[in-house]
C-alpha cells in the first residue's frame, strides 16, 4: 500500500463528514444560498494567496530541482485556473472585491500552512499541502455525480472533477510518496498528523462559510 493511501484512509470520517455538510448538499441540488457562496469565494480567494505563498516556500525548500519544478507549476496552476474561476463568479454573481479580512478558520487554516511549511519538515509540508489538492477532486467528483440540472455552480463543480486539476493532484500524491519512501518513520507519523490537521481545517472552512463566520467583536 502506497503512503498516500494509508493518509487518506487515516481521514474517512472526516472525508464523510465534508462530503455531508450541508454547504456541499446544497451546493450539489444548486440551492446554496448566493450569500453563503459569496462569502466562500471571498474567503477562498484569500486563501489561495497564501497557500500560493505556502508552495513558494515549498519550492524554495525543495531538495532537487524536479520537486522545485512541482512546486512552480502548482503555484502557477492556482494562479491561472483557480484565479479564473473566482474572477468568472465575483462577475456573474455581483460579488465584490475579497475583504482583506480572513474568516477565523480562513486564518487558522493558511496559518497552519504557512508555519508548517517554513517551520516544520519539509516532508510534513508536503502532507500539510496534500489535502487541499486531493480533498477538492473527490468533493468535486462527488458533486459531479449528483449534480443537479442547470446548477448555478457547474462550473465549480466542472473545475474540481476536471481532467486538469484532477491530474494536478495526481502529481501532488506521487509528489507525497517519493517524499515519504525517504522519510524515516517518525517522520511518516508527523506526516499523517499534518495531513490530517489539514484536513479538519478543510471542514471548518466549508462550516465557516456555511455560518457566515465572522470574528467576535473587539
Amino acid at each position: 500500500m502506497r503512503f498516500t493511501e494509508t493518509l487518506w484512509s487515516s481521514i474517512t470520517d472526516i472525508y464523510q463528514a465534508i462530503i455531508r455538510h450541508p454547504f456541499n448538499e446544497e451546493l450539489a441540488q444548486g440551492t446554496l444560498p448566493r450569500e453563503k457562496f459569496a462569502f466562500y469565494m471571498q474567503q477562498d480567494a484569500l486563501y489561495l494567496s497564501d497557500f500560493a505563498r505556502a508552495l513558494a516556500t515549498m519550492a524554495g525548500r525543495a531538495p532537487d530541482e524536479e520537486a522545485l519544478l512541482q512546486f512552480v507549476r502548482f503555484a502557477e496552476g492556482v494562479a491561472v485556473v483557480e484565479r479564473a474561476l473566482h474572477t468568472s463568479y465575483f462577475h456573474e454573481f455581483g460579488i465584490e472585491t475579497p475583504t482583506r479580512q480572513q474568516s477565523p478558520s480562513c486564518f487558522a487554516y493558511t496559518n497552519f500552512l504557512l508555519a508548517t511549511t517554513a517551520c516544520r519538515s519539509y516532508q510534513e509540508g508536503m502532507a500539510a499541502l496534500l489535502p487541499c489538492f486531493w480533498i477538492y477532486r473527490e468533493v468535486g467528483h462527488d458533486i459531479y455525480k449528483r449534480a443537479a440540472p442547470n446548477n448555478p455552480y457547474q462550473k465549480w463543480i466542472d473545475t474540481y472533477a476536471g481532467q486538469e486539476f484532477g491530474e494536478w493532484v495526481d502529481r501532488a500524491i506521487a509528489l507525497t510518496d517519493r517524499i515519504a519512501d525517504h522519510a524515516s518513520e517518525t517522520q511518516k507519523e508527523r506526516m499523517r498528523a499534518a495531513f490530517v490537521s489539514s484536513s479538519r481545517l478543510e471542514w471548518m472552512f466549508w462550516d465557516s462559510a456555511y455560518r457566515l463566520e465572522a470574528w467576535l467583536p473587539s
